[in-house]
């Protein structure tokens, strides 16, 4: 019964794409290019403040797919 629950919450439909998914897209490949170019250009990769403004743009990104293509519910 549990693993129910799980797999209802994790139920995406690739067909639900839509301008959000494309802008959560673009927010993770932001956040990881943004990563990429501070580390190349200061020589810092495990800086916290690189990795404060990666999460807050990463983490957005992935919630937002997950939203925007999770298939709704039918209710009878």
């Amino acid at each position: 019964m549990n693993i129910d629950i799980i797999k209802n919450i994790f139920k995406i439909n690739i067909k639900n794409y839509n301008m959000f998914t494309i802008l959560s897209i673009l927010f993770i490949l932001g956040g990881v290019l943004h990563w990429i170019y501070w580390g190349a250009r200061y020589g810092q990769w495990t800086d916290i403040a690189i990795y404060s403004i990666t999460i807050v743009l990463v983490l957005p990104g992935i919630i937002g797919i997950f939203l925007s293509l999770h298939e709704k519910q039918e209710t009878d």
